[in-house]
């Protein structure tokens, strides 16, 4: 914890909203450092080229920035006058920003002990910053804050994890409803990650293992018929094998894998799946006798034109 009596904040400028800013939210803000004993600046983000990226609760090195910026408003400016017992790291954070914005071939990438005791950091004044501490200076401009930051899935505890597959599985069927096939295949894709992930942690067959598989058996499903109106066919044919190794009789993988057979032009592989499909659900017969004839059109169509090709040809 930061003690907020070694920190003195002055507003500039009011900002327009106060949002409450906590672990994992991701913030932007423009900064200005100087040092408090002779206001000479150190760093200008501005001068930078582009704001600071902050994401709070990731360890960062200057743990008074996290503090500052839970004070401030979206839009808002401030002027915070820090103890220098707060900002003993903030030498090393300013290196790591300065050479972030040189040319790779021109960045100090070692900073051993010897070397700073012989060369210091590489920047005069953040050596002497060093050599003598001192109270710093912070301008700060909040410019956004990002309520619903999306962490990485490194990120999550397992229950978050397992939390987040049913909300996604949600979001990617009414991306689908819209016709929004490769955004809803992301949201999928995402969610049988999650439970994949989830399942590492699980021996195979196990209770657990298997109410994991449950969930991801219809998301691949879901998966297969984005990818199946994309003409992803292999993708598709991928995916149904893996729902039909745990439901070999899982109707809609079949049919899916057969169309996806037909598009991939596997055709005696499409035959066997649709009709495996008018066995199993005879409701479905019509639709698979017209997939049948389009597979024996198309193969009369591709003889012909065979024949058509090699006529005259002798081997």
């Amino acid at each position: 914890m930061v003690d907020s009596s070694l920190i003195q904040k002055k507003i500039l400028h009011a900002g327009k909203q106060f949002k409450p800013i906590q672990s994992g939210t991701k913030v932007h803000f423009h900064f200005v450092t100087k040092r408090c004993d002779d206001q000479t600046i150190l760093d200008d983000s501005r001068k930078m080229g582009k704001p600071m990226e902050l994401i709070l609760g990731k360890k960062f090195k200057l743990e008074v920035w996290e503090a500052i910026i839970q004070t401030m408003s979206l839009n808002e400016v401030s002027q915070f006058t820090v103890d220098k017992s707060l900002v003993a790291s903030y030498p090393f954070v300013s290196k790591t920003l300065r050479d972030s914005f040189k040319p790779k071939e021109h960045r100090n990438h070692h900073c051993c002990g010897v070397t700073l005791q012989t060369e210091g950091i590489g920047y005069d004044d953040l050596n002497h910053l060093m050599r003598v501490p001192c109270d710093l200076e912070f301008v700060m401009e909040l410019l956004s804050v990002e309520d619903e930051y999306k962490r990485e899935s490194w990120q999550l505890s397992e229950e978050e994890k397992a939390d987040s597959v049913p909300r996604l599985r949600e979001e990617g069927n009414e991306l689908f409803r819209k016709g929004l096939c490769q955004e809803a295949s992301e949201k999928y894709s995402e969610a049988i990650g999650m439970l994949e992930h989830l399942m590492l942690k699980e021996k195979p067959g196990d209770q657990e293992w298997n109410v994991l598989n449950a969930q991801k058996l219809p998301l691949l499903l879901n998966f297969a018929q984005c990818r199946l109106n994309q003409g992803e066919y292999y993708a598709v044919i991928e995916h149904c094998s893996t729902v039909l190794e745990s439901e070999p009789d899982s109707v809609k993988a079949l049919f899916r894998r057969g169309k996806a057979h037909i598009g991939a032009w596997n055709p005696n592989e499409a035959r066997k799946d649709l009709q495996r499909v008018a066995q199993l659900q005879p409701n479905l017969a019509q639709a698979v006798a017209a997939d049948l004839k389009k597979i024996d059109e198309e193969e009369r169509k591709r003889d012909a034109q065979d024949k058509a090709k090699f006529a005259g040809k002798l081997f």
